[in-house]
């Protein structure tokens, strides 16, 4: 077996003829335009080459494909789109804003039938930039389409519970959530997309102007739906700009005129943004951050089933995502046979090219990530730990193989260290407060997998936990979905609630109307109900 997976790592890239034609990049994308106050405006200056994680064989070497490039802009353009994105708003006047909610949320149905044509072109980007598999690069497309969905529909619903007056000591008053003004989104690359636009969508929706830059690796697969925004949405109200976000969205925080700061990726890079802010009180945060969520397994947890979902928990793309299960620990008494079986599966797991029927193991994009994974685990090893997998952390170019790390020691850097990639530290234990001592003393506290079959032992797990981490998970990996329900996290992990319902309200504030309940002040009410003089005050509700 170890011979056959190394043949397959040292031949894993294709030729060209090999790549099928639908799948295949025709021609380079050069993004030489970026979205700022309604219009795609050309850019001159210097150009960002984007290479794919795949390299293409000719002649014996390795060449890595050449994917296009988009404009490395600087803090003046991007101070150019927030003088749009406040223009558009204008400090809470402008048409966007103080629009009817059925009508955003008519741009917004506009805009996704727009979305869903570039299906295809959009999937593809997301294989080749990223390494992203064919079924989960189409996945996170149908999956964002749906997140817009769901969340014009919890809109509705929130809209039909805010269209009624409230009464209370002889006050009238309609309580509703108004915007917040301008915000900066900024995504990641693991899912460039779906995590980008779970921000993006409900703050525009919300009555926002939005400045987004893309994520650092994933940025072209935006391109084909740039005119989509620019035909669907007043100007100004959504601009897209492009470069390092410390040159960008940094020289916009120093402005002190971001109300918003929406980012997913890790603490560090967001506290260096947030702390360039200087009213740092009017500045409200939305952050998805690291975690190194655990799975802790039990003595009578059911292996067939525990094995699949940490597997499926630790090398989902390449184990590349917040929510991975970055560390496992497993009771002393089965750990030998959940080891041989962990291995065992990991071995069984298909590696490849994205668009390979069954491809589980990709390419990374991030060039220095197989050095790191490689680091961790000679680390690991130097600290007395083994390698489980002889293939383990095998490397051709932008591959490597899953690593599997046995037994992990707090001395080890993975051990605290969210490895965000194919590595796997497993530690066993006798008494179940060292995995929870794990746990809290994290600097992270996102989520939890429980495995086992003993309803008490699993309770007795869930109480502590529940108050370490924002989900606990039971017989199953961690995940964020479904979408309707809260994903957050605590301690560094997370800002900010991010669901369907609950990222309307975060990028929204609750505002009212009121008048004490007299003669001129009900006639007033009356006729502006009636006759709907007001697009905030009235009892229309949206179907």
């Amino acid at each position: 077996m170890t011979e056959q997976i190394l043949d397959h790592i040292q031949n894993i890239f294709p030729a060209e003829q090999d790549i099928p034609e639908k799948y295949n990049v025709k021609a380079p994308v050069h993004q030489t335009t970026y979205l700022c106050d309604g219009k795609l405006v050309e850019w001159k200056g210097e150009m960002k080459d984007v290479y794919s994680p795949i390299y293409i064989k000719e002649k014996g070497k390795l060449t890595q494909k050449y994917l296009g490039s988009y404009p490395l802009m600087t803090g003046d353009e991007a101070k150019n789109a927030l003088e749009a994105a406040k223009k558009a708003y204008a400090k809470g006047t402008g048409v966007w804003p103080t629009m009817k909610v059925k009508d955003r949320i008519t741009y917004m149905q506009r805009f996704v039938e727009k979305m869903q044509a570039k299906r295809t072109e959009v999937v593809n980007l997301l294989m080749w930039e990223i390494g992203k598999n064919l079924k989960d690069s189409e996945k996170e497309f149908d999956r964002t389409v749906q997140y817009i969905l769901d969340t014009i529909d919890s809109l509705k619903d929130l809209n039909r519970r805010s269209s009624h007056l409230e009464y209370e000591s002889d006050i009238y008053a309609q309580i509703r959530r108004g915007p917040l003004g301008v915000v900066a989104c900024m995504g990641p690359y693991n899912y460039p997309l779906n995590e980008t636009f779970c921000t993006l969508i409900p703050a525009l929706i919300m009555g926002n102007a939005v400045i987004l830059k893309p994520a650092k690796y994933g940025v072209l697969l935006l391109s084909p739906l740039l005119d989509a925004f620019k035909q669907t949405f007043p100007p100004g109200t959504i601009n897209i700009i492009y470069g390092s976000g410390r040159e960008t969205i940094g020289n916009l925080m120093k402005t002190g005129e971001i109300d918003v700061f929406a980012f997913i990726g890790t603490s560090k890079g967001a506290n260096g943004l947030k702390k360039m802010h200087p009213k740092p009180n009017r500045l409200r945060s939305v952050l998805g951050l690291e975690a190194k969520n655990p799975a802790i397994i039990l003595p009578d947890a059911d292996l067939d089933l525990t094995v699949k979902e940490c597997v499926l928990g630790a090398l989902s793309y390449n184990g590349q995502r917040c929510t991975a299960l970055k560390m496992i620990f497993v009771h002393d008494a089965i750990k030998d046979e959940f080891l041989k079986r962990f291995v065992a599966a990991i071995n069984n797991l298909k590696i490849g090219m994205p668009w390979e029927d069954g491809v589980q193991i990709t390419p990374l994009p991030e060039p220095d990530k197989p050095a790191y994974i490689k680091g961790l685990i000679k680390d690991a090893q130097d600290k007395g730990g083994a390698l489980l997998n002889d293939e383990g952390g095998a490397q051709n170019k932008s591959f490597i193989y899953p690593a599997v790390v046995y037994p992990a020691s707090p001395d080890m850097d993975v051990f605290h260290e969210e490895q965000f990639g194919p590595i796997i530290p497993i530690r066993s234990f006798v008494d179940i407060q060292e995995p929870i001592d794990f746990i809290v003393d994290s600097n992270y506290g996102q989520q939890v997998s429980i495995f086992g079959s003993n309803s008490d032992e699993v309770a007795k797990m869930i109480d502590p936990m529940i108050n370490q981490v924002c989900r606990v998970n039971i017989n199953s990996q961690c995940q964020r979905g479904p979408d309707v329900f809260p994903f957050n996290g605590r301690k560094d992990s997370a800002e900010g609630t991010l669901s369907v319902y609950d990222a309307l309200r975060v990028f929204s504030i609750r505002t009212l109307v009121a008048c004490k309940n007299h003669g001129v002040n009900k006639k007033v009410l009356s006729e502006i109900l009636e006759d709907r003089k007001s697009n905030f005050l009235t009892t229309d509700i949206v179907l």
